[in-house]
């Protein structure tokens, strides 16, 4: 299982319009083969800044996503919107 933290920072008065894009993408993105979870998270202290958590099979999975035709109209109407570059992180969950 492939964690996806993809942590953005909106100009504030496209913040609205970054929702809009999340909103009518997040079944598209839910359905995509290997994603098992996605939800979006507000930072507590800055309205602005938005991460996206996913879960993924695997990180060919993950890959295929981000190489696909629905990532390809997501990722670039959402990077129009950004104040500050976003960060990304992929992890491997630890059973101990």
């Amino acid at each position: 299982m492939i964690v996806r933290i993809v942590r953005m920072t909106f100009r504030p008065e496209k913040t609205e319009e970054f929702l809009e894009i999340f909103r009518d993408s997040k079944a598209r993105i839910r359905a995509f083969a290997g994603c098992q979870h996605v939800e979006l998270l507000q930072d507590l202290h800055q309205p602005n800044v938005y991460s996206t958590y996913s879960l993924w099979d695997s990180e060919e999975h993950l890959n295929a996503y981000r190489d696909s035709e629905l990532f390809g109209q997501v990722w670039p109407a959402t990077k129009t919107l950004f104040a500050a570059k976003p960060q990304a992180w992929s992890h491997v969950q630890v059973a101990i």
